[in-house]
């Protein structure tokens, strides 16, 4: 089961990142859906790897392929079988790391765990394989577009480098206006500079991706352990190189009195609402019919193109110089990953709230 993620929307993915294709099979999708192909393209290219300068150079048409579940341009309400093509890999690349282990990478917990590993551009623990949750993703906002409830993600911070304004000050939809996905085409700019400063000098860098979802209707959510906010977490740290999640205001929140984090109830002429949104859009586990909003802080990749010490597979110590085609930041790259399993999450719990109400 660890490869299906989902209760009533469900996603099982299979492939690695030098296998002959990525893939996986969807559950739960209604029936009558138009499957805009278009659309669905375009999140895939959004995510496609050679799409700009900052990214790697791995050139991958990332065309899908529906074996199942469509017919004459609609869902049928069965399972969605999905191909992704793997035509661009330069598996030569990898041929030292079949006997060392990259420091911080999933090589050394693979072979321990499993007791066998594809060295190949880390096989299954690639990001590679988010591809197939672009494809999920894209078919979820299809649903969730029809009622109404929009997600933009946008590169926040690389390094240091962060936008110091809160998010309804920007205009979400120029986004994709830059190559790192900001919505600040200054900040855009330095966040740009630095990137490439590290990538030449065969480094990486990390960052933090912030996630806005509008329209969400109130009642998601379960009120112990199927807590909205909770789902949304575990979904993000299940993306590669994610390494913290916080909702609304977050450790920021920590820092200050109830007196001024409470979110204050107010009659308005659609019903009751809140006059601030500290909470993040949940509260009790429960969307509240405000903007849910949250952060996701990912690490520096793990592969450098420069010289790192590490310890052969039977436990040697060596250095290791890693080659091939790598990202230095991956943020701009896991923006439409973080808005594909945010997709998935809510449209999962709105089918859960919508067979209780049945």
């Amino acid at each position: 089961m660890s490869n299906t993620t989902g209760t009533l929307y469900r996603l099982t993915t299979f492939g690695e990142s030098h296998g002959p294709a990525i893939g996986g099979v969807v559950d739960g999708l209604p029936a009558g859906i138009d499957i805009d192909m278009s659309f669905i393209q375009q999140e895939l290219a959004r995510r496609r790897p050679g799409q700009s300068h900052l990214t790697t150079s791995r050139n991958e048409a990332d065309e899908v392929e529906f074996l199942s579940g469509v017919f004459e341009g609609k869902s049928t309400g069965c399972p969605i079988g999905f191909l992704i093509r793997n035509t661009n890999q330069h598996s030569s690349d990898y041929d030292e790391m079949r006997q060392a282990f990259r420091p911080s990478h999933a090589d050394f917990t693979y072979q321990s765990k499993y007791g066998i590993r594809d060295h190949r551009g880390g096989g299954r623990s690639s990001a590679r394989v988010t591809i197939s949750r672009c494809v999920a993703g894209a078919l979820a906002k299809l649903v969730l577009r029809q009622r109404g409830i929009t997600i933009h993600a946008f590169t926040s911070q690389v390094g240091d480098i962060a936008l110091d304004r809160d998010y309804r000050c920007y205009d979400l939809t120029k986004i994709e206006d830059n190559a790192v996905r900001c919505p600040d085409s200054a900040v855009a700019a330095r966040m740009e500079r630095l990137i490439m400063e590290v990538k030449e000098a065969g480094d990486t860098i990390g960052g933090v991706i912030t996630c806005v979802v509008s329209g969400c209707p109130v009642g998601l959510g379960e009120p112990e352990f199927g807590k909205l906010h909770a789902a949304l977490g575990g979904a993000m740290l299940s993306i590669n190189a994610a390494k913290g999640f916080e909702i609304g205001e977050g450790f920021e929140g920590a820092c200050h009195r109830g007196s001024e984090q409470n979110d204050l109830f107010t009659a308005a002429s659609e019903g009751i609402t809140t006059l601030t949104n500290h909470s993040g859009g949940i509260q009790g586990g429960i969307s509240n019919g405000q903007d849910i909003y949250f952060r996701v802080a990912f690490k520096p990749v793990a592969t450098l193109l420069r010289e790192q010490s590490t310890v052969s597979v039977t436990g040697e110590p060596m250095t290791l110089k890693a080659r091939g085609r790598h990202d230095a930041c991956v943020l701009p790259r896991a923006v439409p990953v973080v808005e594909a399993m945010t997709a998935m999450t809510l449209l999962d719990h709105l089918l859960i709230c919508d067979a209780r109400k049945g």
